[in-house]
């Protein structure tokens, strides 16, 4: 891995691993978090013997090769001395070889002294979206199960954690290490949309269970955003169909009605550039405020576009 500072000694860390899922439930906490703390690039890592070229750019006619999928890690350093916090975010899974990454990772996570690794993921249900989600846990260790029920947190009895949120706490466990993860629940039939209340509801879990103060205001906002959104569309389908039972069978027709029109060639308006820059400038003086600027970047599709020049403002510049 490519260090881009040197660490010094964590206190207590732990680490959070989350990639792309159902609902983005787990990279939304997982960006969520590492904006609000203001962390600070750490490493990345980028294994070509696990991770092919999947595409190519092109920018005006001209194409360029695509870059392999990436593991970031984010580091953020405790002013309270009780855990120390490092996020890993992966833009992608790999298709081969996952036992080998987690195992790379774990290796990476005793480097630093990590003392316990949490995953965020997503439980699908019946829920309606109006609902409170719940937050699911299991854990590598017995003897934390009494920790998730005292902070009122759903066992998970039985079943499987599908992709690398199961697996790398698997090769924790194979090493050791404790582990946990943390599945925030959201409605199936909405599964392939964004649903930030799970999201909030995993991390006001983790806030419980580490004791680390996290300001999340501003995903409250959008879960009620998302909130009313998926309600009212439910409660015209349902007065529509007049049976809940067909549901799930409209569930491609919801997601349908629910994609923003996005043009084939999509172009930014001089408002919409200018307002871009005005959040980078305010992110670039306030960490915290970069979740705002990553909500406008989704909103315009543009995450993407912009991602390199997103994370660089995580970077440790002196």
């Amino acid at each position: 891995m490519n260090m881009i500072d040197g660490v010094q000694e964590l206190k207590s860390p732990w680490m959070i691993a989350v990639w792309p899922g159902m609902g983005n439930v787990g990279l939304t906490a997982g960006y969520y978090l590492m904006a609000k703390l203001g962390m600070e690039l750490l490493s990345e890592y980028s294994p070509p013997e696990l991770f092919d070229i999947d595409y190519v750019e092109v920018e005006r006619g001209v194409i360029h090769t695509g870059m392999r999928p990436r593991s970031r890690f984010f580091l953020w350093k405790d002013p309270e001395e009780q855990h120390d916090l490092v996020i890993l975010i992966g833009e992608a899974q790999p298709q081969f070889g996952k036992y080998t990454y987690c195992q790379k990772m774990v290796t990476y996570a005793r480097d630093l002294g990590i003392e316990r690794i949490f995953t965020f993921a997503a439980m699908a249900t019946a829920m309606h979206p109006e609902h409170e989600s719940r937050v699911f846990a299991a854990v590598t260790d017995p003897e934390n199960l009494k920790e998730m029920r005292v902070n009122n947190l759903e066992i998970l009895q039985e079943g499987n954690i599908s992709g690398l949120n199961g697996i790398l706490l698997g090769a924790a466990a194979d090493k050791g290490m404790d582990g946990a993860c943390l599945l925030g629940e959201m409605p199936h039939i909405f599964s392939q949309l964004p649903f930030p209340k799970a999201s909030l509801a995993v991390l006001q879990a983790f806030r419980l269970i580490s004791g680390i103060e996290i300001d999340t205001s501003e995903l409250v906002e959008q879960s009620k955003a998302m909130e009313q959104k998926l309600g009212e569309l439910l409660s015209q389908v349902e007065k529509s169909m007049g049976e809940k039972k067909d549901l799930p069978e409209q569930q491609e027709s919801f997601e349908e009605s629910l994609q923003p029109e996005v043009p084939e060639e999509p172009t930014l308006t001089p408002e919409e550039a200018q307002r871009i820059e005005e959040l980078f400038e305010q992110a670039k003086q306030d960490r915290s405020k970069a979740y705002i600027l990553k909500q406008e970047l989704d909103r315009l599709d543009l995450f993407a576009e912009y991602e390199d020049r997103f994370l660089d403002l995580f970077k440790n510049h002196g």
